[in-house]
């Protein structure tokens, strides 16, 4: 157990997990840090943690504190200076009929099903696609900071819901599922380039993406949007392509 105490309060406590197989890099152990206790962790102090590496499932706050495994990077868009590539400009026209509405973070049968639907479709055999309605909603649907549910529609079709937290320096993509079964679609780059524009609106100068794993196929699509920094020894800097 440590204390951080240059984080804006200092009665948080953090410990380190047991090791566990790594979801993302076969034969490899991984452990976490986890940010506790999860009441304390509101937008502010969360905000502080994500500029520190940390992100969250559900109300549990981590990151990545493997033994011998640096694989795994936080990274932010700079969302002032994103300038879409080709590709992307192609995806924006490819789905312009989608339309967006924020709700706050509540259950919906819809939303449960195809995220059932998506799991069996993109991660078969990962345990998520079995998971109970219970499940799902300490995943996506508890949280202790400010975050918004985003569903996007096309001719009242449901084909993406997205889970976003509002920190103090940017938006902070926590999870996306999406309709898997339409042929040509692009809904995850979409749905990026989606809450890029998003921050611009509101002023806000990052895009946090998580962890970005180089050997990782499901990881690697990050680097795409570009300009993108990661938090590399303790240091925010450019990551290229």
């Amino acid at each position: 157990m440590t204390l951080l105490g240059d984080f804006p309060l200092s009665v948080l406590q953090f410990y380190a997990t047991a090791p566990y197989p790594c979801s993302y890099l076969p034969e490899r152990m991984a452990r976490s840090q986890v940010a506790t206790p999860s009441h304390l962790i509101d937008t502010p102090v969360y905000s502080e943690l994500v500029r520190a590496g940390f992100r969250r499932s559900g109300a549990f706050t981590y990151r990545p504190y493997c033994d011998s495994c640096r694989a795994c990077v936080p990274v932010r868009i700079l969302t002032e200076d994103f300038r879409p590539n080709r590709t992307q400009r192609r995806t924006v026209k490819r789905h312009e009929e989608l339309r967006a509405q924020m709700l706050d973070l509540r259950y919906s049968t819809e939303h449960y099903a195809l995220y059932l639907r998506y799991q069996s479709r993109r991660h078969a055999g990962g345990g998520m696609d079995q998971d109970s309605r219970e499940q799902y909603r300490h995943f996506l649907l508890q949280s202790n900071v400010r975050s918004r549910l985003v569903e996007f529609r096309d001719n009242g079709v449901l084909r993406i819901v997205s889970i976003v937290d509002e920190l103090q320096d940017g938006l902070s993509s926590v999870y996306t599922f999406f309709d898997p079964d339409l042929p040509g679609a692009s809904f995850g780059t979409y749905n990026i380039l989606w809450q890029i524009e998003q921050c611009r609106k509101l002023d806000l100068p990052y895009l946090y993406l998580g962890y970005w794993i180089a050997q990782s196929r499901k990881m690697a699509y990050k680097v795409n949007f570009q300009p993108m920094e990661g938090l590399i020894d303790n240091r925010w800097q450019p990551v290229a392509v």
